[in-house]
């Protein structure tokens, strides 16, 4: 691992080297075309200075050009008078005419040397004018392509430091991950060594525990033990072997998945059957249109009775599994139903070999056919031959099939050695078998293919095809994975299922299957009965608290009982005086009442008086009070008593009443005993329904205190937990904050050191200049070179 990972970081630093020597080229190449487009930019701002001058030049010359224009003008004008003025002085002598072409040929001549010379300015000035356009062109073509040079450049000095950036930040992460790596690894080192020095220890303890306990059974072994009953052979094979449960599980689980194959074979066998059957039916005759030949009738017959042979196999193997439990011994000395599975095999492999001569018999007149071509008949040549060995492959599997099951029927008639030898070569063929499946799919895919190109092949015969090949390829799959589930628990097969006496041979008849089945039964019932589950106590803090939330609860309710019988004399008393006051009230009610028509009856009186009314009226003496009671003394004293009337005395629950009664008074008693009565019914009532009240208020109080008591208990098992999971994180965080410390450190370490890679690497770097130099300037005279050609 340190190997793989300093290669790879050596690789890293030479890429990376290899990165800035390049950088520091591209970065002077670039350096030396900006210097160039400096000095080109430069050369032109020379030439736009030349180009003005020339301007300039050019300018004045036309300036020039227009003044000789305007003086050739002049003159062309003075010679024209000179003319007019010589015809008119035609009779003036010959001198003046003399003088006047003299004077004329000068100016001729002096306007034909303006001309050429205006002529050559001409020409200068617009060779000039050409030369500087075409270095302008030039320089400006230069300059774009040191421009894109310049862009070109800058992009792979951008690219360089972007990938340089990245090289950088990969190796530190890198780096950073090896060094937690290596600082994990290293803890790991050594807790493994404080581990195996534990074991070590651990391993001597034991060691002179076991040489101990040898010892000593060693001598219980001698002084105790009659005989060895292990060292005879006759004496071992009475002993009862030990139960393998592991053994057990393992071949239930594989008899599971051989069922699922097998299910999976069973689908595809009969798939493939049908569809042979119904191919028969089609080609090389339809029967629909003509009658097919005796002979596949005959096939069509037999491959119709398919089911019945190949059906079977998944009810063995079935059976097989359902007989294959944790209570029983998985041995080929034990397992009877395998023979079944072995008889039904053998009985498809007869019938593979029944229908053999009919479908090969089948492929020759598929041959035999007129629209049969020479590639058709030589895959069927090649069907005939794959069909003879996928028959020979299931006949080789059911002879081996039935060596396994015979020791089921006798215990000795397959030596114990000789069963390896007979798995292996059960794994060879059903590899065999696999590979003949194979040749057989792809033989008829190719058969398949031809058949399609043919004129009269009909939809409903490709359609056969298509599903007979598929059924193929399933089968294909089918014995391709049994093939490989067979190979890869070869070596549980071969191996010895461990039963037998200890010290013995490792067979095992029917009858120690038994006897061994029965102890295991007899332990696990023993087991069961000693390990008797503990009845559920309560621990010893969680009891003290219960007991004092009883005990609170107790005192509690104690005190709230005695309140509530103070509450309820409290509340009697009340009542009590609520009821005397309520008929106090009831009464002077009725006095009112009393006195009321009393006054009516006398105000009428007084009226009929003072009218002189007949004498008919009964004086005021004879109308007695109604009613009088013992705090009304003043209005009984001023009304005179009747003869008949005597005060009385009535005591009840609220209290003493003074009342009078009389003979004219029968109607009132009696209905003020009713009101009284009403009264204290309604009143009972009330107090009957306030005490109900009362009853379920200390119910809900008591139900409520008990729930906050529990409310209580789960708040202080919650603040427990709770603190426990502060703990917790409070460790999680400590943990952490040393992690960040360890990360920390890491890091500066390996800035540390990438800082010193870096260095070296400028060194490197240093002492490759000037060969990078050289290559510089020879790739610049080669671009020189290859402009100036």
């Amino acid at each position: 691992m340190a190997a793989d990972l300093q290669a790879k970081y050596s690789k890293l630093a030479q890429e990376y080297s290899k990165l800035r020597a390049q950088n520091q080229v591209l970065k002077k190449g670039v350096v030396d075309e900006q210097a160039n487009s400096a000095s080109l930019k430069d050369q032109l701002k020379q030439r736009d200075q030349s180009l003005r001058k020339v301007e300039q030049e050019m300018d004045s010359l036309s300036f020039r050009n227009q003044q000789l224009a305007k003086r050739v003008e002049l003159l062309q004008e003075e010679l024209v008078t000179s003319e007019a003025k010589s015809k008119k002085g035609k009779s003036k002598g010959a001198s003046p005419s003399q003088q006047g072409l003299q004077t004329q040929s000068v100016f001729d001549e002096d306007l034909q040397k303006k001309i050429q010379e205006n002529e050559r300015l001409h020409i200068q000035f617009y060779e000039a004018g050409e030369q500087h356009r075409r270095q302008e062109g030039q320089m400006r073509v230069r300059l774009e392509e040191l421009e894109s040079q310049t862009a070109q450049h800058q992009a792979v000095v951008d690219g360089l430091n972007g990938r340089y950036t990245e090289a950088v930040e990969r190796l530190q992460t890198d780096k950073a991950r090896m060094e937690t790596k290596s600082q994990t690894l290293e803890h790991e080192s050594k807790e493994c060594r404080m581990r195996a020095e534990e074991c070590q220890q651990q391993l001597q303890r034991c060691q002179a525990e076991l040489s101990r306990q040898l010892k000593q059974s060693s001598s219980v072994i001698q002084e105790k033990v009659p005989f060895n009953d292990t060292k005879l052979s006759d004496f071992n094979s009475l002993n009862v072997p030990a139960h393998n449960r592991r053994h057990q599980l393992k071949a239930r689980d594989l008899a599971g998945q051989a069922l699922a194959f097998v299910q999976d074979l069973v689908a595809a066998l009969l798939n493939f059957h049908s569809y042979t059957e119904q191919r028969v039916h089609i080609y090389p005759r339809d029967s629909s249109i003509e009658p097919i030949s005796p002979l596949n009738q005959k096939f069509s017959q037999y491959l119709h009775e398919n089911a019945a042979y190949v059906r079977p196999l998944e009810d063995g193997l079935l059976q097989l599994h359902q007989s294959i439990t944790e209570d029983t011994v998985t041995v080929l000395e034990t397992v009877g139903k395998l023979k079944l599975f072995a008889d039904h095999f053998s009985a498809y492999s007869h019938f593979l070999q029944k229908i053999l001569p009919y479908q090969l018999k089948s492929l020759e007149e598929e041959c035999n056919a007129p629209f049969c071509t020479a590639a058709l008949t030589a895959k069927n040549r090649e069907l005939q031959s794959d069909v003879t060995c996928i028959t020979t492959q299931f006949d080789k599997l059911s002879n081996y099939i039935n060596l396994l099951a015979l020791p089921s029927i006798r215990q000795d008639a397959l030596p114990q050695t000789s069963m390896s030898a007979v798995f292996t070569q059960l794994a060879a063929c059903l590899h065999s078998l696999q590979d003949a499946v194979k040749e057989m799919s792809k033989h008829y895919s190719q058969k398949a293919s031809l058949e399609g190109e043919l004129s009269n092949v009909t939809e409903k015969l490709r359609t056969t095809t298509e599903c007979l090949l598929g059924s193929l390829v399933s089968l294909t799959n089918c014995t391709s994975k049994i093939a490989t589930f067979f190979s890869n628990n070869l070596d549980f097969f071969t191996s010895s299922p461990g039963y037998g006496p200890r010290g013995g041979p490792a067979t095992l008849d029917p009858l120690q299957a038994e006897s061994m089945l029965a102890n295991k039964k007899k332990a696990a019932t023993y087991l069961h009965a000693i390990q008797k589950p503990r009845p559920q106590s309560v621990p010893y803090k969680e009891a003290l608290a219960n007991r004092r939330v009883l005990t609170s609860s107790t005192e509690s309710r104690e005190g709230l009982t005695q309140q509530v019988h103070q509450s309820q004399e409290k509340i009697a008393r009340l009542e009590q005086e609520k009821e005397h006051w309520l008929l106090e009230a009831q009464l002077g009610k009725v006095r009112l009442e009393k006195e009321s028509q009393r006054i009516g009856e006398l105000e009428a009186q007084l009226a009929a008086a003072a009218r002189g009314a007949p004498a008919s009226v009964a004086p005021a003496t004879a109308v007695p009070p109604a009613d009088a009671s013992a705090h009304d003394q003043d209005d009984a004293e001023a009304a005179p008593k009747c003869p008949g009337t005597e005060p009385t005395m009535s005591t009840s629950l609220v209290g003493m009443l003074s009342t009078t009664f009389s003979t004219e008074n029968v109607g009132d008693e009696e209905s003020r005993e009713q009101l009284i009565k009403d009264h204290y019914m309604a009143r009972v009532a009330e107090l009957t329904s306030q005490l109900q009240v009362s009853d379920s208020k200390a119910v809900h109080f008591h139900a409520e205190c008990r729930a906050l008591a529990k409310r209580l208990a789960l708040a202080e098992k919650s603040r427990e937990a709770l603190s426990e999971e502060v703990k917790v994180a409070n460790q999680h965080v400590t943990r952490l904050q040393d992690d960040l410390a360890t990360t920390k450190r890491s890091y500066e370490d390996q800035l540390s050191m990438m800082s010193d890679h870096l260095c070296s690497m400028n060194e490197t770097l240093s002492k490759q200049r000037e060969e990078i130099d050289t290559l510089k300037l020879g790739s610049k005279a080669n671009a020189k070179k290859n402009k100036g050609r």
